[in-house]
């Protein structure tokens, strides 16, 4: 599952194109997913992490150290 946010957990939801004839075909919203790297001080080393929009701004609020403890807690793999 490639379109997901490792902090937040957002993940694509599904709904339909509507036509002007009122015709429905499915389509996807995939949230705003972005490769970003941090350096995490407590390891030595960068981490690379796959965040939604809202995830990095939660990372520049939280800072790194916790946004990586909530991603662990949740069982995520950094």
């Amino acid at each position: 599952m490639s379109a997901h946010c490792q902090l937040t957990g957002a993940v694509p939801g599904f709904g339909n194109h509507v036509s002007h004839s009122h015709r429905r075909t499915s389509r996807r919203f995939d949230p705003n997913v972005q490769r970003k790297r941090y350096w995490l001080p407590s390891e030595g080393r960068y981490v690379r992490l796959r965040l939604a929009a809202k995830g990095i701004k939660t990372v520049d609020a939280l800072g790194i150290e916790a946004a990586v403890a909530r991603i662990r807690a949740r069982g995520g793999k950094v």
